[in-house]
């Protein structure tokens, strides 16, 4: 605890790296590349960066590599599953695709609204665009037009894909459940298992299931087969005392399965859902973490700490309001899952 009346404010409790020149505005998304420690951050101010990340032991270090302009702000990313190129959707109602090779992004989706999430699929070499024009697209890079345009009942909010499972996240609480095997036909729908709007998703790695996080500080881990109902249970995370955060990010651990959450009350926690424990609670930052991610094999963990607007420009103070991106080496202790015991963590 700081000491009463202390002005200073710690921006780094964790002690974590610092992404150098970071944006200018909040960041929306951020992605690791599958193959490599190259990392991209999609913002506010209209931009997409990369930067390279180099990890010696205890020591990382970063370079911004380069970036590209969006018209508008810019609110989702994906790469590619061999890693050449990168994907970024936002208000501008397009998708870039960016070859990271040198070559100019050109624009291979198009939505009527913008688009809130988007993610490449390497088993079908399609990528899905989600948006608020209430409409799932599949796009095949070769063609101009969708290859399939699936209706949603409203603004898509969050997406998560781990083939053959795709789960779409609306705006009216509905959890759409699609077997991409047969993509153009809803394979189930359900009503979020959270009272209040739906923030994130993430699918399991065994593909059983996913987790659903919302406006109210709570996580829902929800399976897909009804026989498995009495696995599905809800938790409180994010919170302090009356305080209730938004649960902004929902990252799966790639080796452990194990799983992280990051909030607006500026913390992130690592989780085991099958031992149902917390691993590890992280200090507080200073403003909300509005987005996370793992890199492809789990070392490193990067999150966003910035204004998430959620109390709108009236509370937008610029002379505060710095946009860090941090990087988190997460120890095996905080990010390897354990059996239950009789001691709550």
């Amino acid at each position: 605890m700081s000491a009463f009346g202390a002005t200073t404010v710690n921006t780094n409790p964790n002690k974590s790296t610092e992404v150098a020149q970071p944006p200018s505005d909040s960041v929306s998304s951020l992605c690791f590349s599958p193959k490599a420690n190259f990392l991209v951050a999609t913002s506010w101010d209209n931009q997409v960066r990369c930067w390279e990340v180099m990890q010696s032991g205890m020591n990382i270090g970063t370079t911004p590599k380069a970036s590209i302009s969006h018209d508008q702000p810019v609110l989702c990313s994906a790469w590619k599953d061999d890693g050449s190129t990168v994907f970024s959707g936002g208000c501008d109602k397009q998708v870039k695709m960016w070859p990271l090779g040198g070559n100019q992004p050109v624009t291979v989706a198009m939505h009527d609204a913008p688009v809130k999430e988007i993610a490449w699929i390497p088993e079908m070499s399609l990528l899905v665009s989600g948006s608020w024009d209430k409409t799932l697209r599949y796009w095949d890079l070769r063609q101009q037009n969708p290859a399939h345009v699936q209706q949603l009942p409203e603004r898509c909010y969050a997406l998560a894909v781990k083939h053959p499972l795709m789960v779409a996240a609306t705006a009216d609480r509905n959890l759409i459940v699609f077997n991409l095997q047969s993509p153009q036909t809803e394979f189930k729908r359900i009503m979020s298992p959270l009272k209040y709007q739906t923030r994130c998703l993430a699918a399991f790695p065994d593909k059983q299931g996913f987790l659903v996080g919302s406006i109210e500080g709570r996580v829902g881990v929800h399976h897909i087969d009804d026989a498995q109902n009495n696995k599905n249970f809800t938790f409180k995370c994010h919170r302090e005392n009356t305080d209730i955060y938004s649960v902004n990010s929902l990252n799966f651990h790639p080796v452990h399965g194990t799983f992280a959450t990051a909030g607006s009350d500026g913390a992130f926690n690592f989780w085991d859902k099958d031992s149902k424990q917390r691993l590890k609670a992280m200090q507080r930052c200073n403003q909300p973490i509005p987005c996370s991610t793992f890199n492809h094999d789990g070392s490193l963990y990067a999150y966003a700490v910035c204004y998430d607007w959620s109390k709108g420009a009236e509370n937008h103070n610029p002379a505060t309001a710095k946009t860090s991106i941090f990087l988190h080496l997460p120890q095996e202790s905080e990010v390897k899952g354990k059996p239950r015991t009789s001691n709550r963590k």
